[in-house]
């Protein structure tokens, strides 16, 4: 049979062939993958393939090298991989060639190297004034990326707030702010004095009010703060007419709900592309993951002692952890069928009981948002206390479910029999639906008290207007309780709890105190109560435009107390949360808040009719209708451009095109997929080669020394080595020097 040899490209471009190469692995594996094929088809297949791959690797190398002639022209000098000496040397090639341009060509270079020099100063100073920037520092080197990854979030998360908040203050609080200085004159809604609808009665308090009163009012957005620029019932303006303009507030106030909305969307999106590109490319469950782990696992960033020890924890938990998946995935395959029955009769039993949980918990939420309702309604003063409680009652009830059901779903899980991994990542979803979906039972609840009069009464306002005048302004009251008694809870768990348990567990060696230990840190935890305050914030800003701004003040103030929280009172998490992934998740979780948000503001703005007593949209149906209105006072020609958009061909058309762009992306993304598993097969393949020469250099130094007498000598098999799975060591003597090149024949 014809022999293939193993070819090489010289320095000039010629064909060698080295018949040692014949014998590796790689080489072996590639004939194994032809067994398929006749001989002839083979052969001819075999000598395609070759002269596919010279041409191949000729262009490779061309390649190469064209990209090695440009690259020194781009890349600087002191980023080369070069000796000193062989920098001197491009420095005067590059001197050489730069006298050689005409005075455009180096007005040019001097410009753009100007540019660049200004744009990484530039970027320098920015990075420079970034909020929190020495803290940070200081958490990375003590704690390592992973929790580093949680205050990022944090900070990511004021930066965001505070966009929203400009927003709504340049375009909705500023113009009327301003009214009384410039030469604008504001037209106000007034409703008809006869109409029911139209009643908005005042709650500030009266006469002489209690100190203890003015703290209610404050902790529940009643009383002096309903009727101001807190809430949605404050703006009354309609529009505000300039000699050269007419400012439409209602338009604005709707135009910039979307906006804050489309703003957030479009940051989330674009911070969580770089963690989905790192998590499209990282597969260690099925390349090298005990390598990676044990070569490439370690934080350099970690300087502090005790973290470091927390580390090795860590890694040793996920080391554990990977071959507890390995014993599981075992056992599965071991599995009958009646072992299979059983099991997932269990963890149907056992979802059964968490979705009974849930609906428990949701059904405790609607009665406690009914019943702080009607308390409010009846406006019965027990004492301060009492009145408080009544006040934040949904509040309590929530933040109460938020804290029972996850561990009990930490108990549950641990009796439906799934890998470690998977287990942490339902448990995180089922707290993540429990506290989101939280918020829109409360909203739910709110507006089947909103939207209904009575049986078989039918709302005359669409609304009941006899109990909520200002229904956004009572939307806007929950949010801001809920917001202001997020904020409480966290200072209160770190002061009376954390704080507390670690002085217990610091200076009373128990057995109890030992078991107890110290607090985690859980990331997954602490993000799932930062988003849930952001999603809040979210639905709240229409009907308060000022929870941005409360929003941004309380993560300034949240991320002081976790950072000492985490530096007095807790330590890391023992289970591994890495920054590539974590960063991902926190911002998967956020977006999913984010859609959840978007749902009640869009039924509130659509379907649910606008209060006839307060806000900008009085002279409207639902506050939808600012927009058509506002569209059809304009001109001939931009009317029909918005009507075009608004279309339903325009519609579909945007739809096949949105289509065609996300099968695409696809695609690509498969693509890349098979050419990062290709990748990671040859180096998987490359690690084989390296072991197989380390084995024939073995062999040669063993031919090298003088031979034992065969009376001490013992004997050796002579049995020919695997190339495919599996090398053995047991090769015969001579093989480097006399072994002939392989018959491909014979492995097929």
């Amino acid at each position: 049979m014809e022999v293939d040899p193993v070819f090489t490209i010289n320095s000039s471009e010629r064909i060698t062939f080295i018949p040692l190469l014949d014998q590796l692995p790689s080489y072996q594996s590639l004939l194994y993958r032809r067994k398929s094929s006749t001989i002839a088809n083979k052969r001819r297949g075999s000598s395609r393939s070759r002269f596919g791959s010279i041409g191949s690797v000729k262009s490779t190398v061309s390649t190469i090298n064209r990209h090695d002639d440009k690259e020194p022209e781009v890349r600087p000098i002191r980023e080369l991989t070069m000796s000193m000496k062989d920098k001197r040397r491009e420095r005067e090639k590059r001197t050489v060639k730069a006298q050689d341009l005409g005075n455009w060509g180096q007005w040019q270079r001097n410009t753009r190297r100007y540019l660049k020099r200004m744009k990484e100063d530039s970027e320098d100073r920015l990075n420079s004034m970034k909020l929190w920037r020495r803290d940070i520092h200081q958490i990375e080197a003590r704690f390592g990326t992973g929790i580093l990854s949680y205050f990022s979030f944090l900070r990511f998360l004021v930066v965001l707030n505070l966009i929203i908040f400009l927003l709504m203050f340049c375009f909705i609080m500023l113009p009327i702010i301003i009214i009384p200085y410039t030469s604008g004159n504001a037209t106000y809604s007034h409703p008809d004095s006869g109409n029911v609808c139209s009643v908005y009665p005042s709650s500030a308090r009266r006469g002489l009010v209690i100190f203890h009163e003015h703290i209610t009012d404050l902790l529940s957005g009643g009383g002096f703060l309903e009727q101001t620029y807190l809430f949605y019932g404050f703006y009354k303006v309609d529009k505000i007419h300039y000699p050269s303009c007419t400012y439409n507030l209602a338009l604005a106030y709707l135009l910039t709900t979307i906006s804050y909305l489309l703003v957030s969307l479009i940051w989330i999106v674009k911070r969580s592309a770089t963690g989905f590109k790192q998590n499209l490319v990282k597969d260690e469950d099925s390349f090298q993951c005990f390598c990676n782990k044990i070569f490439a696992g370690w934080d350099f960033c970690i300087t502090n002692e005790k973290a470091a020890e927390l580390k090795r924890s860590s890694l040793l938990y996920e080391l554990r952890t990977d071959l507890e998946e390995e014993r599981m995935k075992q056992e599965k395959a071991k599995r009958t069928r009646k072992d299979k029955c059983q099991i997932y009769t269990v963890r149907f039993i056992l979802n059964l009981f968490v979705i009974a949980v849930l609906a428990g918990c949701f059904y405790s939420i609607y009665l406690a948002t009914t019943f702080s309702q009607e308390h409010q309604r009846n406006q019965v003063k027990v004492n301060f206390i009492v009145d408080l409680i009544y006040e934040y009652l949904p509040s309590i009830v929530i933040t109460m479910a938020n804290f029972i059901t996850p561990l009990l779903f930490s108990v549950i899980i641990n009796y439906e029999d799934y890998s470690p991994a998977f287990e942490i990542r339902f448990t995180l979803i089922r707290c993540v639906f429990m506290r989101l979906t939280s918020i829109g039972v409360l909203l739910f609840s709110l507006w089947s008290q909103i939207t209904n009069c009575g049986e078989g009464v039918k709302c005359i306002c669409g609304y009941n207007a006899t109990l909520y005048s200002c229904w956004e302004t009572r939307v806007g009251q929950e949010m801001y309780k809920l917001t202001i008694f997020d904020f409480i809870i966290i200072a209160a768990v770190t002061i009376l709890v954390e704080f507390p348990r670690k002085l217990i567990v610091t200076y009373w060696k128990s057995g109890f105190s030992k078991w107890w230990g110290e607090q985690e840190f859980g990331i997954p935890q602490n993000v799932l109560e930062i988003v849930y305050g952001q999603t809040i914030c979210w639905i709240g800003t229409f009907y308060c435009p000022l929870l941005p701004a409360i929003c941004t003040i309380k993560y300034f103030f949240i991320f002081y107390i976790k950072k000492l929280s985490l530096i007095k009172n807790c330590r890391p998490s023992t289970r591994p949360f890495r920054a590539s992934s974590s960063n991902f998740f926190f911002l998967g979780v956020l977006l999913i808040g984010l859609a959840l948000a978007c749902v009640p503001v869009g039924v509130s703005v659509a379907q649910i009719n606008c209060s006839q007593a307060c806000g900008p949209f009085v002279n409207y149906t639902t506050s939808w209708e600012a927009l058509p209105t506002a569209v059809s006072e304009l001109s001939l020609g931009p009317k029909n451009f918005l009507h075009a958009l608004s279309s339903e061909a325009f519609a579909v058309s945007f739809f096949v095109v949105s289509c065609l762009a996300m099968f695409y992306v696809i695609a690509l993304a498969g693509a890349h997929k098979k050419v990062i598993k290709q990748l990671k097969e040859q180096l998987d393949m490359e690690g084989q080669d390296k072991r197989y020469l380390i084995l024939m250099l073995c062999q040669a130094q063993g031919l090298s020394r003088p031979q034992p007498s065969s009376s001490s000598s013992k004997p050796r098999s002579c049995s020919s080595p695997s190339y495919h799975t599996s090398f053995n060591s047991d090769f015969p003597q001579g093989l480097l020097l006399v072994h002939p090149p392989p018959n491909s024949s014979t492995h097929v």
